[in-house]
């Protein structure tokens, strides 16, 4: 029998969940678990909400409505495992016990962190880490933790989160390598449409934004929402254009192949920007009926809410605990009563048992991560260095060979640090004299 696929997401607690959380993630991550040759671990990710919210009520609230959304769109408890993300102390574990191998050069690299760094120094703030907590400079690692803790094999986000099961990957690696191979590489699954879900604005539809379009408003609501969608200026009766368009974009994430070419049609012909919006409603309205009475009935019933979520948890923590048990073993953490721990790491003289294939390829996967890293690092040097090199040669009217006497003399006095990346820039002028 083959081996399972473990597909793994989860939502931020912080808000009541809306139409870009369902198309981005709840619903491919619902489809995959319908699959019988897929183990599927779905979750509250709200220790990631304590890192931007500090509303208990916002958090408690947040948690039982996602609930309720996972719920009423039609995953099945029984079939995934479904839990709250505090509810598994093994993955604060594993986070810090990642956290040690994590170089700080991967987090500076984290969009959310450059994000903060760039607003601070564009409004001219001489701390460029005003406002950061740690928690937002190394949620990457707790987000690793998630996923690797159940050795997820796919981890289906939108676009924006690639990076972090990039980052996961590249974690995973250096354990791998550094310790035993105990951990599968994830994969990003980004779904082929829909995937980052346009907002009121036509910016991406996040709560940061205040764009949203909450899944089960009432229909009035809902109807008010969507007539807010940004359009342009063009007039009933003269053709709309579909591409970039946001009222567009929400149809097509809901519709099947003739639906949407049916909307297409009725922007060719040009109709009117409030008959589209009416018609955008009607539709999303019909489709959302059932779940919306569902969700009404789960939120009704904190009782059955909260014991499928313990029972999520032991579902959860029959995975979690025994491969901790291994990872605190790999890590020299494990009881006295256990046995002497023996460095048994495959890396070179120290390995001291045969590989398994599958210990094998995921130790090879490592290393070529760890390989294709550095060779990443040194071209990105490599270029600032040519980059910076193009500048002191202008200055000095082109001249080589003056360039690399001043360079040497840098060299000589320099720190060791410093004497490395010399060293590249003096590689990179002789290569130019030859040339």
């Amino acid at each position: 029998m083959s081996k399972k696929t473990i597909v793994l997401t989860g939502i931020t607690t912080t808000g009541t969940p809306h139409l870009g959380n369902y198309v981005g993630a709840i619903r491919p991550a619902i489809e995959a678990s319908r699959n019988p040759d897929v183990s599927s671990f779905y979750f509250l990710a709200d220790f990631h909400a304590l890192i931007k919210c500090d509303e208990p009520a916002r958090v408690y609230r947040s948690r039982q409505e996602i609930a309720a959304t996972w719920l009423a769109m039609g995953l099945d408890p029984q079939v995934a495992t479904f839990y709250r993300q505090s509810d598994i102390p093994e993955i604060t574990e594993l986070t810090w016990i990642l956290t040690c191998l994590t170089a700080k050069g991967l987090m500076n690299r984290a969009h959310a962190y450059k994000a903060s760094v760039d607003a601070n120094q564009a409004a001219g703030n001489p701390d460029l880490d005003d406002g950061i907590t740690m928690g937002l400079f190394s949620y990457p690692v707790l987000m690793a933790a998630d996923i690797l803790m159940f050795n997820a094999n796919q981890v289906p986000v939108g676009k924006d989160q690639v990076q972090h099961i990039e980052m996961a990957r590249d974690i995973a690696g250096r354990f791998n390598h550094t310790y035993a191979p105990l951990f599968t590489l994830p994969e990003a699954v980004v779904g082929e449409e829909g995937a980052v879900l346009s907002g009121l604005d036509g910016r991406k539809m996040s709560k940061s934004y205040n764009n949203t379009i909450p899944l089960f408003v009432e229909p009035d609501e809902l109807r008010k929402l969507i007539y807010q969608i940004k359009t342009d200026s063009r007039m009933p009766g003269e053709p709309k254009a579909t591409e970039g368009s946001s009222l567009f974009e929400i149809y097509s994430a809901f519709a099947d192949r003739q639906q949407r070419d049916a909307m297409a049609a009725r922007f060719a012909a040009g109709d009117g920007w409030g008959e589209l919006k009416e018609q955008l409603f009607e539709f999303l309205d019909a489709q959302l009926t059932a779940p919306r009475a569902e969700y009404k009935r789960l939120m009704a019933d904190q009782g059955y809410l909260e014991q499928i979520l313990r029972h999520g948890a032991e579902k959860a923590r029959a995975y979690a605990t025994p491969l901790m048990d291994e990872v605190r073993r790999a890590v020299g953490l494990n009881s006295f009563t256990a046995g002497q721990v023996q460095d048994d790491r495959p890396q070179g003289k120290k390995a001291d048992k045969e590989l398994t294939a599958d210990e094998q390829a995921k130790l090879d996967a490592g290393k070529a991560r760890a390989q294709e890293i550095a060779r990443q690092r040194e071209a990105e040097a490599r270029q600032q260095a040519e980059a910076e090199l193009q500048q002191l040669l202008k200055a000095r009217s082109g001249d080589l060979t003056a360039l690399a006497a001043e360079l040497l003399d840098q060299h000589e006095t320099a720190s060791k640090k410093d004497k490395k990346a010399l060293r590249l820039k003096l590689d990179i002028v002789e290569e130019w004299q030859q040339a």
